[in-house]
């Protein structure tokens, strides 16, 4: 077994180079506050470096994704007890007559969605009525849920049929699950506006902005 020896007196450091040591080690913490830790966790760039790092984007998604789950949550809480889930976003709108079997329809719009800014947009359609959509975005990455409202259904009730963050574009196909209004809500959680271009064709009797 060995014991270290005891350091001397003189070996100590002294009361002058502990005070040093800490005001070093304050400075370094606070330099890396700055630079690193509020751009990446935060968004937040008070010196600019983080920006040329390419922290400061990231660090925003985080907010924008933290932001989102609070929602989320928010939304999860005031779920009602059994049937659809609640959609918190979302109102059901009244519902308008779909068109006959084998009607087929294309069409193209474009919205706009400034900083924290949400929209949604709707197709009337038969239960199993079916669409093809593309979109892309410009400006930036959004939040969307693709889902359905029930015609004549229980109030802020809907189907989810696909439900994504922080993307640029999303393609696909959907057949309806019920008579009702089906389409896509959309939120910027960006700080610069961002323009939505969707293309839909399928069987549906109109398209439009509800909010």
């Amino acid at each position: 077994m060995y014991n270290t020896d005891m350091p001397r007196r003189a070996e100590l450091p002294s009361h002058a180079q502990l005070l040093r040591s800490t005001a070093i080690a304050l400075v370094t913490a606070g330099v890396l506050l700055a630079t690193v830790v509020l751009p990446s966790e935060y968004g937040i760039d008070p010196t600019g470096i983080g920006n040329v790092l390419q922290l400061t984007e990231m660090g925003k998604i985080k907010a924008a994704l933290a932001a989102e789950a609070l929602a989320d949550e928010a939304a999860a809480e005031r779920k009602p007890q059994g049937g659809a889930a609640a959609a918190v976003a979302f109102t059901a709108p009244p519902a308008t007559p779909a068109p006959a079997a084998g009607t087929v329809r294309k069409d193209e719009m474009q919205v706009t969605l400034q900083p924290g800014e949400g929209t949604e947009v709707k197709m009337a359609m038969l239960k199993g009525a079916t669409v093809h959509y593309e979109w892309k975005t410009d400006g930036g990455p959004v939040n969307h849920d693709t889902h359905g409202d029930p015609a004549n259904g229980p109030a802020n009730t809907f189907h989810s049929y696909k439900k994504e963050k922080q993307v640029t574009g999303s393609s696909g196909e959907f057949a309806a699950v019920f008579d009702g209004n089906h389409g896509w809500f959309w939120r910027n959680r960006g700080d610069k506006p961002v323009t939505i271009t969707l293309k839909t064709s399928g069987a549906y009797a109109s398209i439009k902005k509800m909010m």
